[in-house]
């Protein structure tokens, strides 16, 4: 059933490109008097953009980033905007894809005729045969009948084989011509690396920034109380030494508490699933946790994942006002996906400190952080980290 899914969207492909190309053949011909125009190229990368999405593609994979209205899309740096100072050729390689697609577009146009003429006929057919009368002059004879069944057979091979060969040649073409070249790959390659160490740095600073305040604010101010009910205590006051015990647990939990948000012991003994099962057990919002992994992560992304997971329950339980939080932890092939679903109010912002800090401890993995918050919720964080 996968397989027939797989080509029925493999034909749809070929077949909306049969439509779209005569369409671009018309955009290139209007354009041809204006090839030097930024916006002729910025249309014509949001062609190819859209071309590539229905190959199934990345478009930011192969140098397509969309820009600022009325701005031409170019390469995508690290953090998906085009470089600063440096020409766009974004543009000029959508147009050279553009123009050498359209052979393809027809060749894929053409095999889908094919198919549906085959398919037509055989139906007319069938109907005329099955209701007692001649198809074209012709009764269903034993000899007729195995002939026409050979022969769309043979058709339908073709047809299948060549919508399959258009949509691989499609791809090909893609990334043969879209792709950036070895340097310019380089080149984002480096941008990325680092903006991703500025990032580490700051979401570390952000991180000790934290940790200070938590000591400061409640530990320090604990110890300050004890220290001072235990010397009112020794003037003869001994009754406060209760108090002074209850105080020195509450520091306790409270030094617990910072030391387990900075590190968790129990995930380098435990393992993601039972360092989760303590986040939900800690949190005043009701938490479903579902771990699905056959085997254990790397340290540093098992680490991400649980740290993602802290800060947006953490967050829904603060700032959304949820009842309910949903955590799904599973391996999708070589990666690791961790997704939170929380039914609060929504309208995160995914610059704020915690969900910016997150995203930059995920990109320092060259994982992927997607926030969806529209205002009313839900709320959903989906992170994907490699594995490999």
């Amino acid at each position: 059933m996968r397989h027939v899914a797989e080509g029925a969207r493999v034909a749809g492909a070929v077949a909306l490109g049969a439509v779209t190309a005569p369409l671009e053949a018309v955009f290139l011909l209007l354009a041809l008097p204006f090839l030097g125009n930024p916006n002729v190229s910025g249309a014509a990368a949001r062609l190819a953009a859209l071309e590539v999405r229905r190959l199934r593609l990345d478009p930011a994979a192969l140098g397509l980033s969309a820009g600022p209205a009325g701005q031409a899309p170019g390469i995508a740096g690290a953090a998906g905007r085009p470089h600063e100072g440096r020409a766009r050729p974004a543009g000029a390689r959508a147009l050279r894809f553009l123009t050498l697609r359209l052979p393809v577009g027809v060749l894929g146009g053409l095999v889908v005729t094919l198919f549906v003429f085959g398919a037509a006929t055989a139906l007319a057919a069938l109907r005329a045969w099955l209701g007692g009368q001649p198809f074209d002059g012709m009764e269903p004879t034993p000899l007729l009948v195995t002939y026409l069944l050979v022969a769309g057979f043979v058709g339908l091979f073709i047809s299948v084989s060549g919508m399959i060969g258009v949509y691989a040649v499609e791809r090909r073409l893609a990334w043969a011509v879209l792709a950036p070249d070895r340097t310019e790959a380089l080149e984002r390659r480096i941008a990325e690396l680092s903006e991703s160490r500025a990032g580490i740095v700051a979401a570390v600073d952000s991180e000790r920034r934290r940790i200070e305040r938590d000591l400061h604010d409640g530990l320090q101010q604990r110890l300050v109380a004890l220290s001072m009910l235990i010397g009112r205590s020794r003037r003869g006051r001994p009754e406060l030494l209760d108090q002074a015990h209850e105080e020195a647990q509450r520091a306790l939990a409270e030094l617990r508490e910072v030391a387990w948000r900075v590190y968790p012991s129990g995930l380098d003994a435990l393992g993601l699933g039972d360092a989760l099962a303590g986040v939900a057990e800690r949190s005043s919002v009701p938490v479903t946790v579902t771990c699905d992994l056959a085997g254990r992560p790397p340290m540093a992304v098992e680490t991400a994942a649980y740290f993602v997971v802290c800060e947006a329950v953490t967050n829904a339980a603060k700032h959304a006002g949820a009842a309910r939080i949903a955590v799904d932890v599973r391996r999708d092939g070589a990666a690791l996906v961790v997704r939170v679903e929380d039914d609060g109010a929504g309208g995160a912002d995914p610059a704020g400190s915690g969900l910016s800090g997150l995203a930059r401890r995920v990109a320092a993995l060259d994982g992927t952080f997607e926030v969806t918050s529209p205002p009313g919720g839900p709320t959903t964080i989906v992170v994907e980290l490699p594995c490999g």
